[in-house]
């Protein structure tokens, strides 16, 4: 009888886990999907109005709007602990919207098509990678720990050739790209997974809040840079 007990008490726990597994990650996935139609909202307003373009892309104003969400995601990260969920998911939206700010240009440069053909391309990659993410038994942390060193790589290559102008390093740079977001796709959502399940009771509801704001936010970046390598690689310009 005690055994039975036992085993019953282990099946409602896994049962029990499995549901707040399953609806953290729902709530984290509808985070990043409110995320990306503010971003692509703002984008689409802006990018359509050449009044608008002009004002920011024409003047000084580009490099405000090109890094305010830098600076918002590193306060983000800096301050989420101290931060109530309620204005965590503010600060979230502000970032997409600021996000859609600095991409607008995109609506100028591409197809209207292209986009929405990227996009959806995007979109079904990434579903596929998080997925994969999810459901692997195998641990992808030294995938993500090679990916994170690649993300740094991108960066400082991205950052030489600002000035060296490069059509060539640029193509280079976004090829690999894809492939770097693309396994930090599968790795966060690993993650974002692991860490529930290792802190569900520990820190508490609010603390789980906080980090499936912040595994939304990882989510958002890996899916808006591969789409937005995927558009320079095979976008169709105007």
């Amino acid at each position: 009888m005690a055994e039975y007990q036992t085993a019953k008490s282990y099946v409602d726990s896994s049962q029990s886990i499995d549901v707040g597994l399953r609806a953290h990650m729902n709530k984290v996935y509808g985070l990043m999907a409110i995320a990306m139609i503010i971003t692509g909202g703002v984008a689409f307003a802006v990018g359509t109005t050449p009044s608008l373009v002009y004002a920011i892309f024409g003047t000084w104003l580009q490099w405000v709007v090109m890094l305010a969400p830098l600076g918002v995601v590193f306060m983000f990260s800096a301050k989420i602990h101290s931060m109530s969920v309620a204005t965590a998911q503010l600060v979230f939206w502000v970032f997409a919207a600021l996000v859609g700010l600095s991409i607008s240009y995109i609506f100028v440069v591409y197809t209207g098509i292209s986009i929405a053909q990227i996009f959806f391309t995007t979109a079904i990659a990434f579903a596929a990678l998080s997925l994969y993410g999810y459901t692997t038994k195998k641990d992808l942390s030294p995938l993500g720990s090679f990916c994170f060193i690649g993300l740094i790589g991108i960066i400082v290559a991205s950052i030489a050739n600002w000035f060296l102008q490069s059509e060539v390093w640029q193509l280079a740079i976004s090829a690999i790209g894809v492939l770097i977001f693309a396994g930090l796709t599968a790795y966060d959502t690993q993650n974002i997974k692991n860490t529930y399940l290792q802190y569900r009771t520990a820190h508490g509801e609010e603390f789980a809040e906080k980090m499936g704001i912040m595994g939304a936010l990882s989510l958002y970046l890996n899916f808006l840079n591969m789409f937005m390598m995927l558009l320079y690689l095979f976008g169709n310009r105007d």
